[in-house]
């Protein structure tokens, strides 16, 4: 592929063929991925927790009893690539899980496969309908550990592609970007066709999460967060080598 989006653990593994382009990313400035867990309906009709050795996280604590609570469950995850495993590893270091498709974590808790799952995408907003609770968003835990926000998604470009290129292809694809910035109610009409269980208005909110100025151009903020998330990958073992980012310019 000469031009793709990936996710910023699996960009590691590409680093070697492909740059960064500087717009186009997601990142959750405070919010991002979520570790959920199930409710129970009682008899009654109220919505108690399930009954489990799950504790939620307290954010503005170290809460090593939650962590290791957690580490002696099994874990529903989107794919061992995506961004939000490698901060749920950066999270909890070693833990048991299985990798199912993001769109099934809700259906693997509920049936009991797993204790627990890890939630992208539009389920950041429809656990609680959907008869889940937070345990701890790891966009707010990277944000006070770090003080950056949490980098999940960007778009690369080949290197062999010549400068000029690459940068006229970034130059499109920010045009592209303030387009839809400007005419928001449109590019969110449009986007219904695609979304999964949201109505107009839910589906405005998530957009607005992850499509923002770090999209429109990831700053010098944006590349310190991109840079301290690989960084710390490699130091802790998650990825084997150091990366050497290159952002077009």
């Amino acid at each position: 592929l000469h031009i793709s989006a990936v996710s910023i653990h699996a960009y590691a593994y590409v680093a070697d063929k492909y740059a960064l382009l500087p717009c186009g990313a997601s990142m959750g400035d405070g919010y991002g991925p979520l570790l959920i867990r199930r409710y129970r309906t009682a008899n009654s009709g109220d919505r108690t927790p399930n009954p489990s050795t799950l504790q939620r996280f307290n954010p503005s604590t170290s809460d090593e009893s939650a962590r290791e609570s957690l580490r002696r469950c099994t874990i529903a995850v989107p794919g061992k690539l995506t961004s939000a495993f490698l901060a749920l590893q950066f999270f909890l270091g070693k833990f048991e899980f299985i990798v199912v498709p993001f769109d099934k974590i809700f259906d693997a808790v509920e049936s009991g496969r797993a204790d627990a799952g890890l939630i992208i995408h539009e389920g950041q907003l429809t656990y609680a309908r959907s008869g889940f609770e937070k345990i701890v968003d790891l966009g707010d835990w990277w944000k006070r550990e770090t003080g950056l926000p949490l980098p999940l998604g960007g778009n690369v470009v080949r290197k062999d592609i010549p400068a000029p290129v690459r940068r006229d292809v970034s130059e499109i694809i920010r045009e592209s970007i303030d387009y839809g910035l400007t005419h928001r109610d449109e590019a969110v009409a449009y986007s219904l066709a695609y979304a999964r269980d949201m109505n107009a208005q839910l589906a405005s909110k998530f957009i607005g999460m992850y499509v923002n100025e770090f999209t429109r151009d990831y700053g010098e903020i944006g590349r310190a967060a991109i840079r301290k998330f690989l960084a710390d990958a490699h130091e802790k073992g998650y990825i084997g080598a150091p990366i050497h980012i290159e952002f077009v310019e």
